[in-house]
């Protein structure tokens, strides 16, 4: 679902709260019994089709993680072996590290620190499924908490879908180094994060202010919690803006005009 509205009278802060019941089910057992040449010739014809094609684009021409995507490719592993390869290969060689980046970090960045979070690792398995002609799509939504024994409960999570030909879309959480299952909760799809995020908007005012982002989840038992928690993430923009109602100027200069 998705909501939009507007606030027209001016006002120093603004609270969007949203709730979601979710009812997830398990997983069957996956047999990746097709032969490889056949799958791969199935994903061939498919550069050209919809809805493929726009999840087949975008990749970075980055030289390094091309060559690691060519090297994997040689052994001629099926779309799916080949898929888990590229998850393990970030799980064993990039540091999960908070702070270090923001959604605005681009690929090359990420592969020169070898760490960032997890829609860091999804952007980075976003390029391999794609040099290698996998299509592949963004994925936003939440870990239901357990034991926490993976990363990225209690917050926003990040994963990619990749077209299979035997399974279809299929979700590889290359955090945790897994194929996604009953605790995965998936609220939006996209080509990147820029298609998923939860929240768009603008507004008029002073540039300066602060983002915060709260996320709770309840694994069938409720929690005692105050009503307001604690933010996982938080932004803060540092640019002064005007004493005055910005807005009210710029309204007062086209008056003039």
């Amino acid at each position: 679902k998705v909501g939009i509205f507007s606030i027209v009278k001016p006002h120093a802060a603004l609270l969007i709260q949203s709730n979601i019941e979710v009812v997830t089910a398990e997983h069957p057992p996956l047999r990746d019994e097709l032969p490889a040449a056949t799958q791969w010739r199935d994903l061939a014809t498919m550069r050209n089709e919809y809805p493929y094609m726009e999840f087949l684009q975008g990749a970075a021409p980055l030289e390094a993680l091309s060559e690691v995507v060519n090297t994997a490719m040689k052994d001629q592993p099926t779309p799916f072996a080949l898929a888990q390869l590229f998850s393990t290969f970030i799980y064993s060689n990039f540091e999960y590290k908070k702070g270090i980046t923001s959604i605005e970090t681009r690929v090359e960045e990420i592969w020169q620190l070898k760490a960032g979070v997890c829609q860091d690792f999804a952007n980075i398995l976003l390029v391999m499924l794609r040099l290698a002609g996998i299509p592949a799509r963004y994925v936003s939504g939440y870990i239901c908490p357990k034991d926490q024994e993976l990363r990225g409960e209690g917050a926003t999570h990040a994963w990619v879908e990749a077209f299979i030909p035997v399974f279809g879309w299929l979700g590889l959480d290359p955090t945790n180094n897994c194929l996604t299952d009953d605790r995965h909760v998936k609220l939006a799809i996209g080509r990147n994060f820029s298609d998923c995020t939860p929240v768009k908007g603008t507004y008029k005012g002073s540039s300066e202010h602060i983002l915060e982002v709260a996320v709770t989840i309840e694994n069938g038992k409720p929690v005692n919690r105050e009503d307001t928690p604690a933010p996982v993430f938080s932004y803060q923009v540092h640019q002064p803006g005007a004493t005055d109602n910005s807005y009210r100027r710029f309204m007062e200069m086209q008056q003039q005009q």
